[in-house]
């Protein structure tokens, strides 16, 4: 944190200075997060599309894999984009309300995927433990409604520390040692006094509720997840019963130790480079790696996207042909 000499500023731009360490290595960066961009928004936009023209998937539970990979398309390219300028041609000011709009955009999509997480750990508990009641329970406009609560509660979450993080006291232009306008980041480039203290703790209180509250309810659904599995009599039938869960419980997984790096490199005295790292994994890996889960170990949507994919390389074959 910095010590200023004088009580009272305000901040017109913030530095982001990216990873100290690999300022000579602008242009591998810019390709390598161009290519996982590119990815993420192909496989999502891919399973959207597949989901949304196969009758066979308008089921709840994927509905809201449709909301999640939504979810992963807008929080990349919060944070993306600005990181591509930065390494291809070191654009590396922010204003301070460009960083301020990042910063609540990026922390109110982190905590809906949370909570989109745990409405869909609930629809795979009202699946497997009340089968019979599955279809009245989840209709349409349950599952409307469990989907919008997730997102406007979530939205809502970082709007306190957001506004108070941007009272803070400011010298020239800060640096963010960070590559997009992190909530904890900001802070530490603030001058440093109680009030930044308070934002710290701020931060990281609201940070470890909106995550291990969640993460309860998902521990809860699963242990009778797994309670009513283990008495379904046939093999066959436990099988099926884990296999609808399996995606969802391992994208859970992979969340969750990705927040905990995140949380750890705040904790732990580190290059300031693997806790940049560390912090940008956590941003881009569950984009990443969600629609490759769901494609993978789901039968059906793997189904969805192979004729959906067919369907557009006919397509390209017959243009070819007119031309």
């Amino acid at each position: 944190m910095e010590n200023c000499n004088f009580t009272g500023g305000s901040v017109q731009y913030f530095f982001i200075v990216g990873f100290p360490n690999f300022q000579d290595h602008q242009f591998p960066l810019f390709f390598v997060f161009l290519v996982f961009y590119l990815l993420i928004l192909v496989s999502n936009v891919t399973i959207i599309v597949a989901v949304a023209t196969d009758p066979n998937l308008h089921k709840p539970m994927y509905f809201f894999l449709t909301n999640l990979s939504v979810l992963d398309i807008l929080l990349t390219t919060t944070t993306i984009p600005k990181m591509l300028a930065m390494f291809l041609v070191n654009s590396k000011f922010i204003s301070a309300q460009g960083c301020f709009l990042q910063m609540y955009c990026f922390h109110g999509l982190v905590v809906t995927e949370t909570f989109l997480l745990v409405v869909m750990s609930y629809d795979r508990y009202e699946a497997i433990c009340n089968p019979l009641h599955y279809t009245v329970r989840m209709t349409k406009t349950v599952n409307i409604q469990l989907a919008a609560s997730a997102w406007f509660s979530a939205l809502l979450v970082p709007i306190p520390a957001v506004v108070q993080s941007s009272q803070l006291v400011f010298s020239g232009t800060p640096k963010v040692y960070h590559c997009f306008c992190d909530h904890l980041a900001v802070v530490q480039a603030a001058c440093q006094n109680s009030y930044t203290n308070f934002q710290n703790f701020l931060g990281l209180t609201i940070a470890m509720i909106v995550s291990f509250v969640p993460l309860v309810f998902v521990s809860v659904s699963y242990i009778h997840i797994i309670n009513s599995v283990m008495q379904i009599n046939s093999k066959e039938g436990r099988s099926k019963a884990f296999s609808t869960c399996s995606s969802h419980l391992i994208v859970v997984s992979t969340y969750y130790t990705s927040i905990a790096m995140a949380y750890l490199s705040y904790r732990v005295n580190m290059p300031i480079d693997v806790h940049v790292i560390s912090n940008v994994v956590f941003a881009i890996l569950t984009p990443l790696v969600n629609p490759l889960i769901y494609t993978l170990r789901n039968k059906e949507v793997k189904r969805a996207v192979k004729k959906f994919l067919n369907l557009i390389i006919l397509f390209h074959g017959l243009k070819m042909e007119s031309v």
